[in-house]
């Protein structure tokens, strides 16, 4: 028997462990199971180099709970160890077994994935427990080798008694940590953890119907025909899927593949995915994951970190936070890459350079996809505008490497559920929608209803408009406009329909300067000035005689301010701010004009005032009111 200090640089490893090492004390069981896939995973690659001279077979890796004997197990069929490799991996903290293998084999590696590292990370296992046993047998039938440690730096080291190869790791739960000793539990993190681990995981036996028995049609007394029970037979639990969807090719799957997946990894997401992206990149990083577009609409408060990171087919996070894109951290799926540590933290991810490749990729991939699910298909892509374009729009305000390649893809919707490319959008609308000033006005409603009467006019004039309702357009509206040479956006209600595209061509008034100063003076003593501003202006005659704007750009700021960012001198607290367009050639307007009495010029000015503001939707609560009130005393 040998006895001995565990060599390490502190007067006492576990207290460190405890306290620093580990903040979330579950992740022990991801640690143990990880080095027992390692083990696996080695002996499989030196069974295929011919370096172990024993057949690989179809090892599994066994989790047992003894919850009287307050014990847990973890049993591989790895390659295990010699009592040798023991002192090494387990009692020098300082190496670790998986680097020195990956360095001694590197040359020869075809991809095995080598998930954990012997040595700090069996070390977990005394977070949870007060006593840790290891019974080892080395793949090169050598004797086994039993460790015993009661979380104090003095360990024991004798002959062990275990006749397969492999190794089985003994917790003894401490009393603070029982949980550990319940099955839910354990499952729980089994699933959470490794339910796409590459080796199989066998917790507990289930019973299933026997595929060898077919049972028979049994009569009864009576003459009625039945079925027999179906034979039921025990079978271990594998708790895993252990060729999950990401590990395989692309040209291996079908579209069915990716949507049973889906199904595995949300079980409680009753609704399809839109479509998937299939990532796959050896160089100069590795990469592998299936990321899936929901249906996302309008909501942008929709449920973020729910797409998970893996390492080697190990549970890391699901905040993705660094690695994937904000703008696609709405998506769902899978990324696994063997470049990101288990233990990953935020300022990692932020500092690391290998991260900021896979977060560029990713960003290329999708927009790539996009590119090709566009031009495969258009119809199908446009019928699923509405469901991705906040994604889609996000990123093109927030990736300028995406805000460059969405050209082939990004789509503007028109008013009557036409699609256009923006450079389609140019060609149809350059000529008509040009102003005196050499711009080019794109003319949008972000309702169709509230202004359906400027949509018309501006339709009237043989205008188009777009449909843009998404809740961040108003920021994106200011990127195009910044990012696009000599165009403005301008909302159909942000002026009357002769200058929202101001040609060189003016109306001519007919009231004389004297009568327009006559109106002006009525209209102010009238409107309430603290919340309208009067313009007077020429227009047709047949245009409304009240019609109520909104400043584009105090509008915009307002709007970018309430949705994050991009207003002005706090924009987002002042109250809404309304122009009066008073249509000087109305027949309307000049009756108010010759209207002898006083009281009844009021009541025309408020009348004609509120239906402007009724068609903007602005008339509510005691104003509607008398509205209604009047408007029937006027009709008596």
């Amino acid at each position: 028997m040998a006895k001995g200090t565990i060599n390490v640089s502190v007067e006492n490893i576990f207290p460190l462990i405890k306290k620093f090492l580990y903040s979330d004390h579950e992740i022990f069981l991801r640690e143990l199971i990880s080095n027992a896939t390692d083990a696996t995973m080695k002996l499989k690659h030196l069974t295929n180099i011919g370096e172990a001279k024993v057949e690989y077979g179809n090892p599994q890796i066994e989790v047992k709970i003894d919850k009287k004997g307050k014990k847990l197990h973890i049993i591989d069929q790895g390659v295990g160890m010699s009592k040798e490799e023991v002192e090494k991996y387990i009692n020098e903290v300082a190496f670790s077994g998986a680097e020195e293998f990956l360095d001694k084999y590197k040359d020869k590696m075809d991809g095995a994935g080598i998930i954990g590292h012997f040595g700090l990370g069996f070390y977990s296992a005394f977070m949870v427990a007060d006593k840790v046993e290891i019974k080892t047998k080395s793949f090169k039938d050598e004797d086994a080798a039993h460790w015993t440690c009661d979380g104090s730096p003095e360990f024991t080291l004798v002959k062990g008694e275990r006749k397969e190869r492999g190794t089985e790791i003994i917790l003894h739960i401490a009393d603070d940590s029982t949980e550990f000793l319940e099955e839910s539990r354990i499952r729980e993190l089994l699933l959470k953890y490794n339910k796409f681990m590459p080796i199989p995981i066998k917790f507990g036996t289930k019973e299933i119907n026997d595929p060898d028995h077919e049972p028979k049609t049994i009569t009864d007394k009576d003459g009625k025909e039945s079925k027999e029970p179906h034979k039921q037979i025990t079978v271990d639990d594998i708790i895993n899927n252990p060729d999950p969807a990401w590990t395989k090719q692309p040209t291996d799957l079908k579209n069915e593949d990716y949507k049973s997946f889906y199904r595995e990894l949300y079980p409680m997401q009753f609704e399809e995915p839109l479509f998937s992206i299939h990532l796959n990149v050896d160089y100069p990083f590795n990469l592998t994951g299936i990321l899936y577009f929901p249906k996302l609409g309008q909501d942008m408060n929709i449920q973020k970190d729910r797409i998970q990171l893996y390492q080697n087919q190990v549970f890391v996070t699901d905040n993705v936070e660094g690695i994937v894109p904000e703008f696609l951290t709405m998506l769902r799926g899978v990324i696994d890459s063997p470049d990101i540590p288990l233990n990953v933290s935020r300022s990692y991810l932020q500092a690391d350079a290998a991260v900021k490749k896979i977060s560029s990729y990713i960003t290329r991939k999708v927009a790539d996809k996009l590119k090709s699910l566009f031009n495969e298909n258009r119809e199908d892509f446009e019928n699923k505008w509405d469901d991705i374009k906040v994604v889609i729009e996000y990123g093109m305000l927030s990736e300028d490497k995406f805000f460059e390649k969405s050209d082939a893809f990004a789509l503007y919707p028109n008013v009557d559920g036409k699609y256009f490319t923006y450079e389609e959008l140019e060609k149809k609308i350059k000529k008509n929608q040009t102003d005196k000033d050499d711009k080019m006005v794109i003319l949008y409603a972000s309702n169709k209803d509230e202004q359906h009467s400027y949509i018309e006019a501006a339709k009237a004039k043989g205008y188009e408009v777009l449909l843009l309702d998404s809740p961040i357009v108003s920021h994106l509206i200011q990127k195009l406009e910044t990012s696009k040479e000599n165009i403005s956006f301008v909302r159909v209600d942000a002026d009357h329909i002769d200058k929202l595209i101001k040609k060189e061509d003016t109306a001519i008034s007919k009231l004389s300067d004297e009568e327009k100063t006559k109106l002006d003076e009525l209209l102010k003593e009238v409107i309430p000035s603290e919340k309208f501003m009067v313009q007077l202006e020429p227009m047709d005659s047949e245009a409304a005689p009240f019609m109520i704007t909104q400043p584009e750009f105090m509008r915009r700021m307002k709007e970018m301010q309430q949705t994050g960012g991009g207003g002005m001198f706090g924009m987002g607290n002042m109250p809404e701010m309304y122009n009066l367009v008073v249509n000087t050639n109305s027949e309307l307007v000049g009756q108010i004009l010759g209207t002898k009495t006083r009281k009844k010029q009021e009541r025309l000015i408020n009348q004609s005032l509120d239906l402007a503001r009724l068609s903007q939707g602005l008339l509510k609560g005691e104003e509607l009111t008398s509205f209604i009130k009047r408007s029937y005393s006027m009709i008596k």
